[in-house]
């Protein structure tokens, strides 16, 4: 009896040490962090939690989404904001322009088209917290989808999207006026489940297609589904999942139904995309989810960044280029990044501030 069990507890020890070792592999904690970029760092803004940005080339702006996540002196979620900032001007000062929305506003991803020469549609994930909390999984949460119009730097709420299927909202993007897609970072209802999704990549999470009246889910079986956006000029779809260190890649039909064309192995934790004037994707990225996990729990002083280039030209027919990596020294744990000329603006989850940099 007593071998049996012997057995048996070394049986579950060798399948406990098994499943920490792949997490730690699966989640890049092995890698080597050089901080590496052939350019400078013009500054770092004041702004906490850039998370996500929005750019307009037609008009020269940004639009900078802002949730701190860290609790206050009092142990309160602190509220985010959005913020406008005048690209043409090189003092890069951004503007707080949701000062006038009159609901508890905790923002994540946004996505912006323009309407017509004065306006345009900003979309923005909302996390608003039942009780006082910060967890990134947002099991505490209710999620919305927030619709603004922006006429210069007005900024006038139009609705809110509420429906069972906007259950943890990572990041959204606009087709057009009327239909988007977001994707679902979690999906599970329990806390366990959340585990399993966070670290033992169970590939649970969605994307969602809002099609003017309904919603469905378009895609799903995917390991944290996180930053999305989408190619017009080729009408392809492109989504991060992080977890999977993959960018999943597809083809849109008119019917707002997907077909997946292919996913590209990136070997880092990629978060947001976005697209710069020639139609090269550019993501942030956490090369090391395990510190980043730490990071956001206030167990580690910072957390590493990435950004990742995607040169896509179609199916198995694209570049990869690591333009930027930095061991958290500057900023800690890049989301996105936006480039104007030769600036790129780097956001990140809950960093103090955001980054400015200029490529050589």
């Amino acid at each position: 009896m007593l071998k049996k069990l012997a057995g048996l507890l070394g049986l579950l020890l060798i399948i406990l040490v098994g499943l920490i070792v792949y997490t730690m592999v699966t989640t890049g904690f092995f890698r080597d962090i050089e901080n590496k970029f052939d350019g400078r760092q013009v500054s770092k803004i004041d702004i906490a939690g850039a998370e996500d940005f929005a750019i307009s080339y037609d008009d020269d702006f940004l639009i900078i989404s802002s949730d701190p996540r860290r609790l206050d002196d009092n142990g309160n979620p602190r509220p985010g904001a959005l913020y406008f900032m005048d690209l043409k001007n090189e003092n890069f000062k951004p503007e707080l322009i949701s000062r006038d929305f009159k609901k508890p506003l905790y923002p994540h991803g946004i996505s912006m088209i323009k309407l017509d020469s004065a306006k345009y549609q900003l979309l923005v994930v909302n996390h608003v917290p039942k009780e006082s909390s910060v967890e990134i999984n947002h099991l505490d949460k209710n999620h919305f989808i927030e619709v603004f119009e922006l006429s210069g730097k007005e900024l006038t709420h139009i609705e809110t999207k509420d429906h069972p299927l906007i259950k943890s909202p990572n990041d959204v993007v606009a087709v057009d006026s009327e239909t988007f897609y977001f994707t679902n970072d979690h999906y599970s209802d329990s806390s366990l489940g959340r585990l399993r999704e966070d670290y033992l990549g169970w590939p649970n999470t969605n994307v969602v297609y809002f099609d003017g009246s309904d919603y469905k889910i378009v895609d799903d079986g995917i390991a944290y589904a996180n930053g999305i956006n989408l190619d017009r000029d080729s009408n392809r779809l492109f989504v991060a999942s992080p977890r999977a260190f993959l960018t999943k890649v597809y083809d849109v039909n008119k019917d707002g139904s997907l077909n997946h064309i292919e996913d590209i192995d990136c070997n880092t934790g990629v978060d947001n995309i976005e697209f710069d004037q020639d139609g090269k994707i550019w993501i942030g990225c956490h090369p090391s989810l395990l510190v980043f996990a730490e990071y956001a729990a206030g167990r580690q002083e910072k957390a590493p960044s990435e950004l990742l280039t995607i040169d896509y030209r179609g199916k198995g027919d694209y570049d990869l280029e690591t333009v930027y990596l930095s061991d958290g020294v500057d900023m800690s744990a890049a989301t996105v990044a936006s480039v104007y000329g030769d600036y790129i603006f780097v956001g990140n989850v809950m960093d103090p501030g955001f980054l400015v940099l200029e490529r050589n």
